[in-house]
């Protein structure tokens, strides 16, 4: 399939994942297939996307890794994807592997084409196989991509799935794969903590201190249990931490 419509699919799920996904964005020395910005409440957080479209007979090699570790570092990005229609050598998978790379290659790609494919709008089409049939597909809202969860190597040809992609979640982890709702719970939990050890310690800094530590651990245990990547437990979970003492600030403040 042409790369335009490889570029506009992977851009409107992102879209639809909550990313503000701008196309062939320009910097002074590169043009970034797609940079992604995903809008949280202590900052924005950037995302370099390259979209390879090679033959099957061609693999994506160690030298486009270390280019958009470039194009990241000059534009500040915290995370790297790299969607391609091959597959990638043994070398770049492992180098990806060590590092905040996400890599997806034709097998993953098809897998989440086919995750889109129960409506049959009209949409960008995507060529599966060798065959020059299209089919259409369309991204659901209901079943957005964590572009920073799960393992960061490829799927090898032939091999089992390892893909970067999380699609569907179970009840409870839709709750904590939820900011605003861990954030309520770790606000939940720490208090309660906190009340318990008030009932035999009555020292305003000792309460205080247990309220942070418990916080903390919190914060970071159950994003944890969702997402294994570290620069995805370290976004979250301090993301989660200081908007639960920030909260904690307020309501001192306000006397509560």
């Amino acid at each position: 399939m042409e790369k335009t419509r490889l570029v506009n699919f992977v851009a409107k799920i992102m879209e639809e994942s909550g990313f503000k996904a701008y196309k062939n964005f320009q910097t002074s020395r590169h043009i970034i297939d797609i940079y992604g910005v995903l809008p949280t409440i202590l900052g924005d957080i950037g995302v370099v996307v390259a979209v390879k479209n090679y033959d099957e007979r061609w693999e994506v090699g160690l030298d486009v890794l270390k280019e958009m570790e470039m194009v990241a570092k000059t534009v500040k990005a915290s995370k790297i994807v790299i969607f391609s229609s091959s597959y990638f050598t043994e070398s770049a998978s492992e180098y990806a592997d060590k590092r905040n790379i996400n890599l997806i290659n034709k097998d993953g790609l098809m897998k989440l084409a086919k995750k889109f494919s129960k409506r049959n709008s009209e949409v960008e089409g995507v060529d599966e196989e060798d065959e020059n049939t299209e089919t259409s597909y369309i991204p659901s809202s209901s079943s957005p991509i964590n572009f920073f969860n799960g393992k960061k190597k490829s799927l090898n040809k032939g091999g089992s799935s390892k893909g970067s992609i999380n699609i569907s979640l179970g009840p409870s982890k839709a709750i904590l794969s939820n900011t605003i709702a861990l954030i309520i719970i770790v606000l939940l939990i720490s208090s309660l903590l906190t009340y318990i050890v008030s009932l035999n310690y009555k020292n305003t800094a000792y309460l205080g201190m247990t309220k942070i530590i418990s916080s903390a651990i919190l914060s970071y245990g159950l994003v944890l249990l969702l997402q294994r990547d570290l620069m995805s437990l370290l976004v979250k979970g301090t993301m989660v931490f200081f908007a639960s003492l920030i909260i904690y600030v307020i309501l001192i403040l306000i006397g509560v």
